[in-house]
This record gives structure tokens, C-alpha cells and sequence, in this order.
């Protein structure tokens, strides 16, 4: 700030060169730190000239001061201006006296002129006529006329004088040392001054280069980032692909390679001829070839895990296939006819291992003792309640069983265990059952490790094959099994008669079906269907050896009713053994019907299913039969038709309990019908 002040300085008339000290004529006061200034207080005796030379002196100090300062600016020159006023040398004549006047009575004029300065000489304000201190030194007129006129000076007055101006000589020459190196410090400044300003210049053209450069920097980085962090490759990336180990991490590495990979191919087409991608090109590559081999000797690994004695394919495939399944996708990628060789190489292996596992499981299977029902076991036969034998290759007699009661045989599918049952258990069964005791766990196992098989090759396979390969590869994996199945199907129902136990496959098979569509496993449907093939034209074979054998039964009753009393008091109006068995088997088919009715598809008793018209047509068999029947009672139509009622109520009774199905319902209503049409006449 001082320096603006030292510029204002400047832009004044200058003073003049040393020698030549300019006058003013006016008191001023000397400042307290003045350094070695005399003041008229510090020298009583001093009358008004000596104190306006002293006055005269500072303010020519003060003039040479002013003229040391530079204007101040940017290129900080030094300004002078010429002195045009009266010579100093005369004005100090003037004020001392020596113009060649009054010299003879300067004795006396001095020691007249000899006064003391007051205060109040201090106070007083000269006229000068409008003008500054300066204007007033630069006039052509003398100030000296308008003073006083003093007399001659005495000796004591003139030493006294001259003490007074050697002193003042002095305090100049001390300023003027002073202001000289005043004048060189502000030289100096100026100088350094000047120095910084062009260090800031050129700090500020190196900053306006500097931002240009970085929003260069910060547009071309904008830009290449993206390509080079999706080009570039870590060495970690290098090093884990190379001799890490297998974990997901790996997987994760190998994912990243993938996508660079994929960036290189993209890139590679669009920008020809760039350096990086040439550079980064084998380098991809050997990278993709090192990870397609560490892949392959991981899946052949876990494919040879596979082949193991006692091994579980399902921990496998959960804990070492799934997993890693994006690793079969970027080998599929990036080595297709390699991919295929892994694919072929597990079909094989699970093709082989569902074959071996469900063959075992059929031979225990085959160690259960089951009923042998044989045609003799139809409606028309002699009594079969205490005949039984066991499926074996000699004819063993069994315990008593009942071919026409359903009983408890339809807990197989109410039951709420889904679990097959195991292999170690089944040799180890020694009770006997029916035929579907076998075909339900056989099928339950086949449904589970379809499903699961299905599910792992959709999983682990897609989205790199798609869903009609999978298909194919399943069909291909389960083929022995499915033949399989079927074979222990036909040799569980080629010969049998028992039509509870081929209905209840039927509706056990169905069930299968449901959840399969629940599942959505739609690849087993072939083979449950090849199993219904199966299933239902044996039922209408057995349904049809029923009717035959109650047509037989009627064909082998008299065509005349017995004449002899004896042979008449024989016959009694209580229901016939074929009526019970007939209400059985009947009860067991509505029962089955409307199980098939709470969930399995294709079901419910419906008229367009075969058992419901094979139903029907041995109703109308064993109806035919029981009126030929009642024939024999002759003339006596009272016993003829209780005859009637009590075999229809008895088959109405037995079927009241299948309470379900449209079919029960019309069953139900039919013989309630019969029942009331006899009911009178009982």
C-alpha cells in the first residue's frame, strides 16, 4: 500500500537535483521521531529567520526524498523534472544577510534582531496568497521581500548561526544517508518486484498450458478407459488362470477372460492395425487355451468320479457339476467339438450308471414275495379266499389272500411317503405283498432320478445346448432304464389276474404322470406312457376273464328249475358267493376311480375311461347271472325276487363306501334302483 502512496509521490514535480534545495518560507513542526532535526524548542534564542531556514532545509530534505522515489507501474521507470526556481544560494544569501546591505550596522541590527520565540510565534499562519509550499519555492519572486528585514548579525549571533547550520548540515546529510539506502532497499524491491511479476506471467501462461493439457488428458482418458480396462489383462488374471486352483474365484477369472476375449474379437474387427490388440492378441489366446485345458481335465476328473463303486452321481453333480457350470459354458465357447467330447463322455457315463444302479434295484425288487393271482382267481371260479402262492419258479403255498378286496392295498396312494423304498431293505422284506408294491417304488425311484437328472442337465447344459438337445441327451441317459422299467412292468402284470392291483399301477402310473407336469419334467412322459400301454389292456384282459367267467357260470346253470322238493329246499333265497365277490371287485374299481379323481390326470371315473365300460359290462354279466339264478326258485316269485333284493342290497351295501367319482355315483343309483324295484315283493 505504501507503494501506491510512493507512485502518487512520484507523479509531482520533482525537486531539484541535490545542490539546489528548494525554500518555504513556512513554520512547520518538526515530528517527535525526526531523528536529528533541531527544533526551535530544543534552541531558545532562535529568532523567526534561523527557524524558517530550518523549516527551509527539512522541506528541502524532504524535496530530495521525494526525488529518489520511482512511479510506480509495470515497467517501474524513474521520472525526473528540472528545478526552474530561484537558486538556493541566493535565497540562503538573503535569509543570512550578505547582499552587500545594512553591513556596516549588522552588529547592532543582529543584536537587535535578537528576540525569544513563544508558543504563540509557533501558531502563526503566514499568507501565501493561495499557494502551496511548493508552488510558493517554484515562484519567480523572492519570499524573502515579503519577510521582515532583520539587521546586521554580531559575531556570537553568527557563530551561534553557524553552529546551528553545521548541526543542520549534519541531520541532512544523516537523511540523505538515510533515504539512500532507503532509496536502495526500494530499488531492490522493485527490482524483485519486477522479478515476481514475471514469475507469476509466466506461471500463469505455464497454468493456462497445464488445464489445456489435462482436459486434453482428461477427453483422451474419457475415451480410452473403457478400452483398456475392458482389453486389459492383470497379471493375477495370468497367474490364477495358470496355476490357481479350481474354486469360484477361478470361475469368476475365467469369466473376465471370457469377456476380454470377446472385447478383443469385437475390437479387432472394427479397429485393423492397432497395436495394443496385436500385442494383446496372443496373449488372449494362450489364455483361452490354457483355461479350455484346465476346464477339460476338471470335468474329466469329476466324469470319472462318476464311475466310482458306491458313489452318489447327486453329490457330484451338485457340489463339483453345478458349481462350476459357467465353466462348460465358455468351453462350449471357445472349443465346441471339445465340449461335445464332454457332453458324450458323461451321457455315456450316466447312461451306464442309471442302468447299473436301477438293474440292482430291480433284482431286490424281485426278492419280495408277492401273491400270485392266476385265472382261477376271477368271479366265476370256485372259492379263492384261502389259496396264495408266492412269484418264484416252484408254486410255494402262501398266506390266505383275497383277490377281490381292496382293503388297505389303496394306502400305496394315500400314503404321504414319497421315499422308494431302499435295496438293503427290500432283500431284507419277508412279508408278502401285491404286484404294486414293487411297481410303485421301482417307478417312484425312476420319477425322482429322472427328475433330478433333468433338472442338473438343464442347468449345467444351458444355455450352451439347447432344451431339445438336453432332451435328446436324456432320452439317450435313460433309455436302458426306461426298458427296463417296462420289462419289470410286463412281469409284474404279463400274467397276473388281479385287476386291484393292475388298476391301482394304472392309477399309481397316473399319479406319476401329475407330478411329472408339476415338475415340469416333460421327458419322462414317453416312458409313463409306454408304461399305461402296458397297464391297460392287461386291466381289459382281466376284466374281460371276469365276465367270461360269470358268463360261464350262467351258461352252467340248469335251463329248468329243479323238480324234486328235495333239490327245491335246498335252494336258498341268501345272497351267492359271486354277488360278494362281485360287490368287492366293484367297490375296489369305484374306490380307485375316485382316487384317480382327487389329483391324477386322466382320471375321475369318467365314462370314456376302459374300466368304466368294462364296469358296466360286467354289471350287466353278473345282473344276467343272478336272474337265471333266481329262476331256479320256479313258480315261487316271492323267494325269486327276495332272492334279488337281498344280492342287490348286498352289493349296494358293499359300494356305499366309494362315496366319490361319477362313476360310484351312477353305480350307486343303479342298484339302489334294483334294490327298490325288489323291496315290495321281499
Amino acid at each position: 500500500m505504501w507503494l501506491d502512496r510512493l507512485a502518487g509521490q512520484s507523479a509531482s514535480p520533482a525537486p531539484s537535483p541535490p545542490g539546489s534545495r528548494s525554500y518555504s518560507p513556512a513554520p512547520r513542526r518538526t515530528p517527535s521521531g525526526l531523528g536529528p532535526y533541531i527544533t526551535s524548542q530544543q534552541r531558545p534564542g532562535l529568532n523567526p529567520r534561523s527557524s524558517s531556514l530550518s523549516l527551509a532545509s527539512t522541506e528541502s530534505s524532504s524535496s530530495f526524498l521525494a526525488s529518489s522515489r520511482k512511479a510506480n507501474g509495470s515497467a517501474l521507470k524513474e521520472s525526473k523534472t528540472a528545478y526552474a526556481g530561484p537558486e538556493p544560494s541566493q535565497i540562503l544569501n538573503k535569509l543570512l544577510g550578505d547582499d552587500g546591505q545594512n553591513a556596516a550596522s549588522g552588529t547592532e541590527s543582529a543584536s537587535k534582531s535578537v528576540i525569544s520565540i513563544s508558543a504563540e510565534d509557533l501558531e502563526l499562519e503566514y499568507d501565501f496568497a493561495g499557494l502551496s509550499i511548493r508552488e510558493l519555492a517554484l515562484s519567480e519572486g523572492s519570499p524573502a521581500d515579503d519577510l521582515a528585514v532583520h539587521g546586521p548579525q554580531s559575531a556570537e549571533e553568527y557563530e551561534l548561526e553557524k553552529t546551528k547550520f553545521e548541526d543542520l548540515h549534519r541531520s541532512i546529510q544523516a537523511c540523505d544517508e538515510v533515504l539512500s539506502s532507503v532509496e536502495t532497499n526500494l530499488t531492490s524491491f522493485r527490482n524483485d518486484l519486477a522479478a515476481v511479476s514475471a514469475d507469476i506471467e509466466t506461471l500463469q501462461a505455464r497454468s493456462a498450458v497445464l488445464n489445456v493439457r489435462l482436459e486434453n488428458r482428461k477427453a483422451v482418458e474419457k475415451g480410452l478407459v473403457p478400452v483398456v480396462e475392458e482389453m486389459s489383462v492383470p497379471p493375477m488374471v495370468v497367474s490364477k488362470i495358470a496355476d490357481g486352483q479350481i474354486d469360484e474365484t477361478w470361475v469368476k477369472v475365467v469369466a473376465e477372460i471370457d469377456k476380454r476375449a470377446t472385447a478383443y474379437k469385437k475390437n479387432a474387427s472394427t479397429a485393423q492395425g492397432s497395436k495394443g490388440l496385436e500385442d494383446l492378441g496372443p496373449l488372449l489366446e494362450k489364455l483361452v487355451l490354457k483355461a479350455i485345458e484346465r476346464i477339460r481335465d476338471f470335468l474329466v476328473a469329476q466324469i470319472k468320479a462318476l464311475r466310482s463303486p458306491h458313489i452318489n452321481a447327486q453329490v457330484i453333480q451338485q457340489q463339483n457339476f453345478l458349481k462350476f457350470r459357467d465353466l462348460y459354458s465358455f468351453l462350449h465357447k471357445h472349443h465346441a467339438a471339445l465340449a461335445d467330447e464332454i457332453c458324450q463322455a458323461y451321457r455315456n457315463t450316466m447312461r451306464w450308471y442309471y442302468a447299473d444302479r436301477f438293474t440292482r434295484y430291480e433284482s431286490a425288487l424281485k426278492e419280495i414275495k408277492l401273491y400270485s393271482l392266476d385265472k382261477t382267481d376271477v368271479l366265476g371260479s370256485e372259492d379263492t379266499s384261502r389259496k396264495g402262492s408266492v412269484l418264484s419258479s416252484s408254486k410255494i403255498v402262501g398266506p390266505p389272500h383275497d383277490a377281490f378286496n381292496l382293503g388297505r392295498r389303496i394306502d400305496v396312494l394315500r400314503t404321504s411317503n414319497q421315499t422308494a423304498l431302499s435295496s438293503y431293505l427290500a432283500e431284507e422284506d419277508q412279508s408278502t405283498h401285491y404286484l404294486e408294491a414293487p411297481f410303485r417304488n421301482f417307478n417312484l425311484a425312476l420319477v425322482d432320478n429322472a427328475t433330478a437328472e433333468y433338472t442338473f442337465l438343464a442347468s449345467f447344459f444351458a444355455p450352451a445346448l439347447s432344451y431339445a438337445a438336453i432332451s435328446r441327451h436324456f432320452a439317450y441317459i435313460f433309455e436302458p432304464t426306461f426298458q427296463l422299467g417296462h420289462a419289470l412292468t410286463k412281469s409284474l402284470v404279463g400274467d397276473t389276474y388281479d385287476a386291484i392291483g393292475v388298476l391301482l399301477a394304472v392309477r399309481l402310473n397316473q399319479r406319476f404322470q401329475f407330478e411329472l407336469q408339476r415338475r415340469k419334467i416333460p421327458t419322462a412322459d414317453g416312458y409313463l406312457n409306454g408304461t399305461a400301454m402296458l397297464l391297460w389292456p392287461r386291466l381289459q384282459l382281466i376284466m374281460s376273464a371276469h365276465c367270461e367267467s360269470v358268463r360261464a357260470l350262467t351258461t352252467s346253470l340248469p335251463a329248468r328249475p329243479p323238480t324234486s322238493k328235495a333239490e327245491q329246499s335246498r335252494l336258498s333265497a341268501a345272497p351267492h358267493v359271486a354277488t360278494q365277490r362281485f360287490g368287492q371287485l366293484l367297490h375296489g374299481i369305484l374306490a380307485l376311480s375316485g382316487a384317480a379323481a382327487d389329483g391324477a390326470p386322466g382320471g375321475g371315473g369318467d365314462d370314456d375311461e376302459p374300466v368304466a365300460a368294462s364296469a358296466r359290462r360286467l354289471r350287466t354279466e353278473m345282473e344276467a347271472f343272478l336272474t337265471r339264478y333266481s329262476a331256479a326258485f320256479g313258480a315261487d316269485r316271492r323267494k325269486r325276487e327276495r332272492f334279488l333284493y337281498n344280492n342287490y342290497s348286498l352289493v349296494l351295501t358293499i359300494i356305499s363306501d366309494a362315496q366319490r367319482g361319477r362313476l360310484a355315483a351312477e353305480e350307486q343309483a343303479h342298484f339302489e334302483g334294483l334294490k327298490a324295484a325288489f323291496q315290495e315283493a321281499a
